[in-house]
């Protein structure tokens, strides 16, 4: 057994390597037999318990080039989010729901790209594709709060765009300050059991085919890939929270905007219709991006690794760092206050700068 064990451990080293090499050469007989045997029923308590991460594979000549776009966008994801972030801090005039709900928003793609991004780069700059199975789980379980956040704050967020426009009477009772808060706080610990329950879901699974991941993180789509046993339950439990936190939310949030865009068109001021519309198209592009994208990238047949993994890069790394140029461009008041935060900041350089001259 222990002899069987080290026999697959190998031989996924050699096929790690030839996937490292490129992967461009027709394999003989050898190679093809390397391949059948690492496929083998492997067991979890094999002395190798990690996975190998090959996001790029066959692409080891444009490493450099894939982890300056990486960098570049995680860069200006969190630049961006935090920008946005501080202006609503700072200017008291967008200390509303709508504003609150964005600055969460912000603070919600900074952890997406944060939970993917950095191990990416760590391993496309050390090296090292091996990824232990503690912290691909650790991963995993993250990316699920982050993910189930991101779903329920677009929720809250057209539900905010409906109050504002199909009940501006009661809006400032039904989003108050404290149900804000409330709402808020509230979601991080529905996020945090939903990711614990999918997690506890996904430890069931038992690795039996080879423990090579192709994606650029632990996705539980590619670690279904490395399982025989066990994901029933997953898919499961997976079907009920895509029901309640993903289908439901969406078909509310159509809904609300088929209400919504049915009070647009019966204004009768054009200079009304154009104000309300410009607070919701922002949400509608935002909310078309993620959740089309994510739907595509888990209907994409198991074999379109190339397919899955560039939808994945789209809706956990591009979405999230375009969520506030989106939001900025279409909401003159983010404008303002962006605008508001520069000068500020020019202003506490110049003083800086002045106070060194004259010392």
């Amino acid at each position: 057994m222990e002899e069987g064990s080290h026999l697959a451990g190998s031989n996924i080293n050699v096929l790690l390597k030839e996937e490292l090499d490129g992967g461009d050469k027709k394999m003989g007989p050898e190679e093809d037999n390397l391949e059948t045997e690492s496929r083998k029923p492997m067991k979890n308590e094999t002395s190798d318990k990690c996975f190998y991460m090959l996001p790029f594979s066959g692409q080891t000549r444009n490493k450099p080039l894939i982890y300056t776009f990486f960098s570049l966008i995680y860069l200006v994801g969190v630049l961006l989010n935090s920008s946005i972030i501080t202006a609503i801090c700072l200017d008291v005039q967008l200390h509303k729901p709508m504003y609150l709900f964005i600055c969460n928003l912000s603070i919600v793609d900074i952890f997406y790209t944060s939970v993917t991004v950095p191990k990416l780069l760590h391993i496309l700059l050390s090296g090292n594709h091996i990824v232990s199975f503690s912290q691909c789980y650790t991963q995993l379980y993250f990316y699920f709060t982050v993910a189930t956040a991101e779903e329920i704050l677009l929720f809250i967020m057209a539900y905010d765009r409906y109050v504002a426009i199909c009940l501006p009477l009661h809006y400032h009772r039904i989003l108050s300050r404290r149900n804000c808060i409330l709402i808020t706080i509230g979601f991080w610990p529905v996020a945090f059991i939903n990711s614990l329950v999918l997690l506890t879901t996904v430890l069931y699974m038992t690795s039996c085919h080879s423990n090579i991941i192709h994606q650029f993180f632990c996705d539980v789509k590619s670690l279904t890939k490395t399982t025989c046993t066990g994901t029933l339950m997953l898919f499961v439990i997976a079907g009920i929270e895509i029901l309640v936190l993903g289908f439901i939310p969406l078909m509310c949030t159509f809904i609300s905007y088929i209400n919504i865009f049915s009070v647009i068109f019966k204004m009768k001021s054009k200079e009304s219709r154009k104000k309300a519309f410009s607070t919701c198209f922002s949400h509608i592009i935002v909310v078309c991006i993620y959740f089309g994208t994510c739907l595509i990238g888990y209907m994409i047949p198991p074999y379109s690794d190339i397919l899955d993994l560039i939808f994945t890069i789209v809706y956990t790394t591009i979405t999230p760092m375009m969520n506030p140029i989106i939001y900025s461009l279409q909401n003159s008041n983010v404008q303002s206050a962006l605008l508001k935060l520069m000068k500020l900041r020019y202003i506490l350089k110049s003083r800086q700068e002045l106070k060194q001259k004259v010392k």
